[in-house]
């Protein structure tokens, strides 16, 4: 007979710590979550069939075409929570607005924030897509919160985690006392633990980034990946690129076996691209809980103070010593 794996809600149960007065409220969001993926994972494996891939036609708050498939993972993020008893608002990177769930009452604790489906230009070529959660604590219980509530450092985060749509699909989460991952196994529909407390290696030999922005970047980014390509053995150089256009497949793949992803500034974009709430801070709370680094080049990615929802970010993230030295090339120490 082979291992026998703990499901998701036994791990929670019998090996997960939680902060005082969170246990009930975090275990019953981590269950929803990864009921999202399985109804998700469901579509997914039936996307070529039923109308599914393609555009809607439309555009989001971002400005970007909308793939049918983001509008069926929103939905089916707000058809969920919207059930739950733990969730008294979600705001979304494919929602210009928050939704707020009027009738829930002060019991009602947590704010979610997502990126309901990362990798969209994958949808429609059988790549890996994902998705990224992040979880607030409600302000006062005594009303309900106001976007400026929603607008928190990520270092104030409870829980953060993605899930990851590929060979198989994935569940890996914080809750700031490390990281876990399940795999979903469709013949019993659970997830089960597979990667239980996750240490990311401090450097690697893999890189990710979008090179064809390789003109847009700054100096010291550049002098970075020219850097990355030299060959020298004592170093581990050159790195290997490895981009798949899927944040959470690439963060995946460094988190496991280290490296660095990078999504830079640009001297005429210097906000960057990535969502500081939806992506960059969830990412970076996993990643830092993992033994690694997220930095924006400048500073810390979970101390960035928020000014609007949708507001961008630089991302440098990854192996500890991978995200050291970019640093010091993009400030010009190196």
């Amino acid at each position: 007979m082979g291992q026998i794996h703990l499901t998701l809600s036994q791990f929670i149960s019998k090996k997960q710590t939680f902060p005082t007065g969170e246990g009930c409220g975090l275990s019953e969001l981590l269950g929803d979550v990864g009921l999202v993926g399985k109804l998700i994972a469901q579509d997914l494996r039936r996307a070529g069939l039923i109308n599914i891939l393609g555009t809607t036609g439309e555009t989001n708050v971002q400005g970007e075409t909308v793939k049918k498939l983001d509008e069926i993972a929103n939905e089916t993020f707000l058809s969920v929570l919207r059930q739950t008893t733990q969730v008294c608002a979600l705001a979304s990177e494919e929602m210009e607005k928050p939704a707020y769930f009027q009738e829930r009452g002060p019991e009602c604790k947590y704010i979610v924030l997502v990126d309901p489906l990362d990798g969209s230009s994958n949808t429609d070529c059988n790549m890996p897509l994902g998705a990224i959660f992040s979880v607030l604590k409600r302000s006062l219980p005594d009303r309900m919160p106001s976007d400026e509530d929603l607008l928190k450092r990520g270092i104030e985060q409870v829980a953060a985690g993605y899930l990851l749509y590929g060979s198989s699909t994935m569940l890996v989460y914080t809750i700031g006392q490390g990281v876990h991952g399940f795999t979903l196994e469709p013949g019993i529909g659970e997830y089960l633990l597979s990667h239980e407390n996750i240490r990311i290696p401090e450097k690697g030999t893999i890189y990710a980034a979008n090179e064809g922005n390789y003109q847009k970047w700054t100096a010291g980014t550049k002098k970075y990946f020219d850097d990355l390509k030299v060959h020298d053995k004592a170093t581990g150089r050159p790195y290997s690129g490895r981009y798949s256009g899927c944040l959470v497949a690439d963060l995946h793949r460094m988190l496991l076996g280290g490296g660095i992803y990078l999504y830079p500034g640009e001297v005429d974009k210097p906000e960057g691209k990535l969502r500081l709430l939806y992506e960059a801070n969830p990412l970076a709370f996993v990643v830092e809980q993992a033994g690694g680094k997220a930095s924006t080049g400048m500073s810390r990615i979970l101390e960035v103070e928020p000014k609007k929802l949708h507001q961008r970010v630089p991302l440098i993230i990854g192996s500890r010593r991978d995200v050291e030295t970019a640093d010091a090339f993009i400030q010009g120490r190196t």
